[in-house]
């Protein structure tokens, strides 16, 4: 009987593989956000792009005495630019009202970071209690302050002139600081710092207080000092919160109008003792010229982007690289 042979071996077959799953569309986005956010832009609209435009308009028209009885105002084109832009004396209060904006938004920066080192590094009672009194300080208003500080500074009876006075070989009775424009903007910088210092400090804690504890551990036991781990390790990580308030600080500085108009009541009269603020209210209120102040103020807007485009354009690079 012949052997069995053996049964060929079974085939193998390659794996069904199932056709992958169709695509699904990408789902809609709901549209509900954007009809929210419309109310709100109406109202920005509404409440800062009318008097643009207003403003805008009114600096190609030249207003007049014949303008306060109804008389409709005649338009001029751009002679109210060159007018302004070629016044020399005009040129003086812009590099005036710059000069001021730095140094004080510079030196407010300085004395608000320090203060909010020192907040970081005290106790809590210290920290709360120097808290408040910052907290009190930036909530007092403007008029009241300003009451304040003008009395502080009185020639006859300021406190600081009695202060000096004390001081061997010093008389300081009657000195008047508010005649001299130099000192007298020394006085309106000491009270804008004094003023700025509270929010830059409360900015710059904010900003302490989001910095890692692992890091900074991390350089603890590295042997880092507490001055060195400020300066190289939590300023640089707090460096776009600080850019944000420098910048918002010159803009405040530069368009700084009450405290200069307050302390010019007080007995200082005249264009050397101007910013750009108290020049444009006088060409407007005073003056009743309210072309030429118009177009004062929309050069002191394009200043105040220009100086602000700096800032926002090393925010968009840092933003970039990281």
């Amino acid at each position: 009987m012949p052997a069995p042979t053996a049964a060929p071996p079974a085939e193998v077959l390659p794996p069904v593989q199932s056709d992958p799953p169709a695509p699904r569309g990408r789902p809609r986005k709901s549209r509900l956000p954007y009809y929210l956010i419309i109310p709100a832009i109406v109202v920005v609209l509404v409440g800062t792009g009318y008097p643009l435009v207003w403003q805008f308009v009114t600096s190609f028209r030249e207003y007049g005495l014949a303008q306060q009885f109804g008389t409709p105002a005649p338009f001029v084109g751009f002679q109210n630019y060159v007018e302004m832009l070629t016044d020399s004396g005009f040129w003086v209060i812009v590099l005036r009202s710059v000069i001021f904006c730095v140094v004080t938004a510079t030196v407010s920066m300085g004395l608000g970071i320090l203060l909010a080192v020192i907040m970081k590094n005290v106790g809590k009672g210290a920290r709360l209690s120097l808290q408040i009194a910052l907290l009190l300080a930036w909530a007092m208003p403007i008029v009241a302050y300003m009451t304040v500080w003008i009395w502080i500074f009185d020639d006859r009876n300021g406190i600081l002139n009695y202060l000096l006075s004390l001081l061997p070989g010093v008389d300081m009775i009657g000195h008047n600081w508010l005649v001299n424009p130099l000192s007298f903007f020394a006085v309106g910088s000491i009270i804008i710092i004094w003023y700025s210092v509270p929010f830059i400090a409360f900015s710059a804690y904010a900003g302490f207080t989001q910095v890692s504890d692992e890091v900074l551990e991390a350089a603890q036991l590295d042997g880092a000092s507490g001055a060195a781990i400020t300066r190289r390790i939590v300023l640089p990580i707090i460096k776009p919160v600080l850019s944000i308030v420098f910048l918002l600080q010159l803009i405040w500085d530069l368009r700084v109008f009450a405290q200069i108009q307050l302390l010019q009541d007080a007995g200082s009269f005249g264009q050397q003792y101007d910013l750009l603020g108290t020049f444009i209210y006088k060409l407007g209120t005073g003056s009743q010229d309210f072309g030429l102040a118009a177009t004062a103020a929309i050069v002191v807007m394009l200043l105040t982007l220009g100086l602000s485009w700096v800032y926002v354009r090393q925010l968009l690079k840092e933003d970039d690289e990281s």
